[in-house]
């Protein structure tokens, strides 16, 4: 850089030298003085307020880039004459430099901001090179030879409709070439239906004007047959265009053949800033075309200094990188991307989608397993009406995995810089740029590794719930109650939902009832603390509530968890009933407590007589022959929904137990569970991995659990006399003793007999 500089013989350009040369001691100072806070070195000069240390680590490189435009604004300032020499040397140096470090001899360049702008320029260029009256007749010219863009259908999203409205053409001037169907990558232009739709265009009067190919598609990276797409350019006079992540490896010492022919083209957009992570650095298209008049037309060149001066980031940073720097960087970038495909080559389950084993930067991958018991030779002929619906069905379920992987991935390992993305023919795929991501956010080799052990950590997982689902989903199509949900976009196990009393099946509004009902079940299987699991949400396209199975990790027992739903969610629906139902109960009951105790003050009235009415005489008969009246009440009891008489609480001094409430409803697996075992395992019953102690041991505590829970209560009770303790008796003697004398007039028995209400069964 000083070197460069001292070529100026203006004594201003010199101290200008001297002081970026001052700015830079001054930058490498500030960064030596750090301070160290919660384990992190921060630069000492960092920007006070909301943004302190939230600003991302972006390196010296990255201060250099800044300092450009800041030292830019400070050119600005320079007499004309001195600014545009300065300019003029910083614009044909960058230039230089870029044209021999990618391989494009002979060409200019032209810096801007947003990606598309330089294609939009080319365009542009193109068309006042085949329409020499376009500056004069303008619209007229195209309207008798309209021309045409031609774009590979794995183009970037929103490019075409980009040019059209840069340009002012309308929709039908863009051709969609699709990619190969039958022959070679699925993500390259299809070279002989580009060459049919060129002649096709010819023959309806149409001009073909630009060819965008791709040197690493914005999805998978693939490369299209730049070579041959160059030949077939020249022979209809159609003009190159190339652009993508591949052009970097321009830089390499060793570059693919097809990568290495977009050289030859007319024009490329290349962008140094993701490549060598540099912030705030503008993009270039590289061209070649000898009318400068033309260029000045289409805005490739200006004569302002301002638009030259966009090169002045570039500038120091192509100079503070060097040669070395600039290889080392790119090259970093694409060992990455070979590590990572060597090593994701050795994990089973883990399906690679490269054009070029050898030099692809671009490592895209998926998640795939075959479904339990398929063939891959099929024996029969595949029924046409439902092979479409299976493959859907099957795609769906791996590209919910697949979202649900990357998105993890990206979680436990953020320097990777991984994509998900979903392909047309693929599906759901994961993508691994480091040369779009690597220098930014400082990718190594031991990030790698990192991924690759997320990801075998993460197959058994993934294995586990594809090979549940179908399981899962007969589970809930055989167990009344319960309806099964197919939602394709859910990674789990499944999805399911309750059906109560009045659900109405045929419409799709909300449910409150059963919203309430899944919300209850949602919070009795998250008190469970299984391992799976479990969320509520809406059906997909309706408003009814579910319950959403998560990931499995281990071995489910799928029978014992549906059985665990259906039980769990009717014990909420009976209890919810009840509830509902409480306050009718309650006030029947009181009207009827209210007729019965008028009743039964009506009959005392006649048992006492019209005397003991009187006033005075009442009193004089009560002294003389007292009543020995007892004391009548009510109670209610809740369980049972019925009134009975509070004699038997005045007389024993306990209250009765009433009707025995039912039991809560559980599954009988729920029951055999081993100390320490988690709910949903499946049971080490019959397990070959197991020694014979350990299984004798296992199976012995198994047929314990189930002889207490299935024997019978022992019956040795004995009706005890009518008199009453002295004492207060226990509360179990006191109900057995009033049920007893209730009994007293039904045949005997040793066992009260206990009937339970119909609706609580």
């Amino acid at each position: 850089m000083d070197a460069s500089l001292e070529k100026i013989a203006d004594p201003t350009l010199a101290e200008m030298g001297k002081n970026l040369k001052e700015a830079m001691k001054m930058l490498e100072h500030s960064q030596r003085r750090t301070e160290e806070e919660n384990g992190k070195k921060l630069v000492s000069g960092d920007i006070p307020g909301p943004l302190q240390g939230r600003i991302q680590n972006i390196g010296e490189q990255g201060h250099i880039a800044l300092l450009g435009h800041s030292l830019g604004a400070y050119i600005s300032t320079l007499d004309k004459e001195k600014l545009r020499k300065l300019t003029t040397r910083i614009l044909s140096d960058t230039t230089l430099w870029l044209c021999r470090i990618f391989r494009y001899e002979n060409g200019c360049a032209y810096f801007h901001e947003e990606e598309r702008e330089g294609l939009a320029k080319i365009c542009r260029l193109a068309l006042h090179s085949c329409y020499e009256d376009f500056v004069v007749d303008g619209f007229n010219v195209l309207y008798n030879k309209k021309p045409v863009i031609y774009l590979s259908a794995a183009a970037r999203p929103g490019l075409g409709q980009y040019l059209c409205n840069q340009l002012g053409l309308p929709f039908p001037c863009l051709c969609r070439v699709p990619c190969n169907t039958m022959f070679g990558s699925q993500h390259q232009m299809d070279v002989a239906f580009l060459e049919k739709l060129i002649k096709e265009d010819l023959e309806r009067g149409k001009l073909p004007l630009l060819l965008v190919a791709n040197a690493g598609t914005a999805a998978v990276g693939h490369t299209d047959k730049i070579g041959r797409l160059k030949e077939l350019c020249e022979q209809y006079g159609i003009w190159l265009h190339v652009e993508g992540v591949n052009l970097a490896t321009l830089a390499l010492g060793y570059v693919s053949s097809s990568v290495l022919a977009a050289t030859k083209c007319d024009s490329m957009t290349l962008t140094p800033g993701p490549w060598l992570g540099l912030p705030a650095v503008p993009a270039v298209t590289l061209y070649k075309h000898d009318d400068p008049a033309l260029t000045l037309v289409a805005g490739l060149t200006s004569n302002k200094p301002a638009d030259k001066l966009r090169a002045l980031p570039l500038w120091l940073s192509l100079q503070y990188l060097g040669l070395d720097g600039i290889v080392e960087r790119i090259k970093h970038a694409c060992q990455l991307s070979q590590r990572l495909q060597e090593s994701l080559k050795k994990v089973n389950h883990i399906k690679i989608l490269v054009e070029d084993e050898l030099s692809s930067p671009v490592v895209v991958f998926r998640f795939f397993q075959e479904l339990p018991g398929s063939d891959p030779v099929p024996t029969t002929v595949p029924v046409p009406n439902m092979a479409p619906s299976t493959v859907g069905r099957e795609r769906h379920s791996c590209d919910a995995l697949n979202r649900w992987l990357g998105e993890q991935l990206k979680q436990l390992v953020p320097a990777s810089g991984l994509t998900v993305m979903d392909l047309e023919v693929e599906g759901v795929c994961i993508r691994f740029s480091p040369l779009t991501t690597a220098a930014v956010l400082g990718t190594r080799g031991e990030d790698v590794d990192q991924l690759v052990a997320c990801i075998q950590s993460k197959l058994p997982v993934l294995t586990c719930t594809l090979q549940l689902r179908e399981e899962f989903k007969q589970e809930v199509t055989g167990t009344a109650g319960l309806l099964y949900v197919d939602d394709p976009n859910w990674p789990g196990i499944g999805v399911v939902r309750y059906e109560h009393a009045n659900d109405d099946k045929s419409s799709l509004k909300l449910d409150p009832e059963g919203e309430k009902i899944h919300a209850g079940l949602l919070k009795k299987l998250n008190e469970l603390e299984s391992d799976l699991t479990f969320k509520m949400g809406p059906e997909y396209k309706s408003m009814k509530s579910c319950i959403y199975v998560g990931m499995a990790s281990d071995d489910v027992d799928i029978s014992e968890l549906v059985e665990t739903i259906a039980v769990t969610a009717r014990e909420i629906e009976e209890n919810s009933r009840l509830l509902e139902n409480m306050t009718e109960v309650v006030r029947k009951g009181i009207q009827e407590a209210q007729v019965q105790l008028q009743k039964a003050n009506e009959e005392r009235l006649l048992e006492e007589g019209v005397l003991r009415q009187i006033p005075v005489v009442g009193s004089v008969l009560n002294w003389f022959s007292p009543v020995q009246a007892s004391q009548k009440g009510r109670t209610f009891n809740l369980t049972a929904g019925s009134l009975e008489s509070t004699e038997h609480t005045y007389v024993y001094k306990a209250q009765g137990a009433g009707v025995t409430p039912p039991q809560t409803p559980s599954g009988t697996r729920a029951k055999q569970r081993l100390p320490g075992q988690k709910p949903f395992k499946r049971s080490l019953r019959g397990s070959d991995a197991l020694s014979e102690t350990s299984s004798v041991s296992h199976v012995e505590d198994l047929e314990k659990l189930e002889h207490l829970s299935g024997a019978p209560e022992p019956d040795g009770l004995e009706p005890s006399g009518p008199e009453p303790h002295p004492g207060a008796p226990p509360p179990q003697e006191a109900e057995r003793t009033g049920a007893f004398q209730n009994g007293a007039q039904r045949p005997e028995d040793d066992r009260p007999q206990v009937e339970e209400p119909e609706s609580l069964r």
